[in-house]
C-alpha cells in the first residue's frame, strides 16, 4: 500500500520523456494456500505498457522469500542483454529482512508512507540499512515531514552528524557534538505524491546521481562482480538440491 506501482509507472514515464527504453518487472505474491497470484501490479501500470519502447513483466514469488521471484535477477539479464537502457524491479513489499533486491539491483530505493512507522521503527536494522534513495509517497498526508526528518535522523546518527539538515537553536556558529563521518553517497530522503506525478522527476534525477556515484568510484563494478558470484552460487545450491530431491 505504499504506492510502488504508481510511482513505477510515473518513473517509467519520466524516463521515456528522457527518450530512454524502459522495461518493468513487477513481482507479487503467490497465495501460499491456493498457489495462484493476482499480478495485478501490472494492471497499475497499464498506462505505460502502451508505448513500444516500454516492456512490463508480470512475475509470482512462488514461494521464493526476499521479496523477489526466484528468477528475477536472470529475467532482468535478458531484459538487460535485449537492449533497455533503465530497467525497474518493483518488488512484493518487503520486510526487516527481506533484501533479496540489494543483491538484484544496482540503485535501491526504499518507498514509504507516513504511516509506516515511528521513530523506533525507523532505527531498526534490516532494510533501511540497504536504501541508496529513501522516499516518503504520499507525502499529502499528515505525518510525512516528520517520517522524513525521522529518516534523516538516523541516516546522521550512522554518520555521527544525527542533526545535520536540522537548523540549531543557537545560531550559525553552533556545531554539532559529533564529528561527521564522511562518505561519498550520502542517501536524499524525498517527498513523492505518485498519483499527482510530484517529486518524480527528483527522484528520477536522485537514481541517475547515484548511478553516475557507482560508476565513478568503481563501485559498480564491484557489486556487478559480487552479484555474479552470488548468483552462480544460487544457481549451483539450487541444482544440487533439485538433484538430491529427485533422486
Amino acid at each position: 500500500g505504499g504506492g510502488k506501482s504508481t510511482l513505477a509507472e510515473r518513473l517509467i514515464q519520466s524516463y521515456r520523456q528522457r527518450g530512454h527504453s524502459v522495461a518493468g518487472v513487477a513481482v507479487d505474491p503467490t497465495s501460499p494456500f491456493r498457489g495462484g497470484a493476482l499480478l495485478g501490479d501490472r494492471i497499475r501500470m497499464e498506462s505505460a505498457a502502451s508505448d513500444p519502447n516500454v516492456f512490463i513483466r508480470s512475475m509470482a514469488t512462488r514461494a521464493a522469500g526476499g521479496g523477489l521471484a526466484t528468477s528475477t535477477r536472470e529475467v532482468c539479464d535478458v531484459l538487460d542483454a535485449y537492449g533497455f537502457d533503465r530497467i525497474i524491479i518493483e518488488t512484493v513489499g518487503v520486510g526487516q529482512s527481506e533484501l533479496a533486491i540489494a543483491a538484484t539491483a544496482d540503485s535501491a530505493v526504499l518507498v514509504l508512507v507516513p504511516e509506516s512507522g515511528d521513530g523506533i521503527q525507523a532505527l531498526k536494522a534490516g532494510v533501511m540499512e540497504i536504501a541508496d534513495v529513501f522516499v516518503v509517497n504520499k507525502a499529502d498526508r499528515p505525518g510525512a515531514d516528520q517520517l522524513r526528518q525521522e529518516i534523516e535522523v538516523m541516516l546522521g546518527l550512522r554518520r555521527g552528524n544525527a542533526y545535520r539538515h536540522m537548523t540549531t537553536h543557537h545560531g550559525k556558529g553552533a556545531k554539532t557534538a559529533s564529528p561527521v563521518i564522511a562518505q561519498d553517497w550520502e542517501p536524499p530522503v524525498l517527498l513523492t505524491i505518485a498519483s499527482k506525478g510530484e517529486g518524480t522527476e527528483e527522484l528520477v534525477d536522485a537514481v541517475e546521481r547515484h548511478r553516475d556515484y557507482l560508476e565513478r568510484s568503481g563501485e559498480l563494478d564491484r557489486r556487478r562482480r559480487a552479484r555474479l558470484e552470488r548468483l552462480t552460487r544460487e544457481v549451483v545450491d539450487r541444482t544440487l538440491r533439485q538433484l538430491v530431491w529427485e533422486n
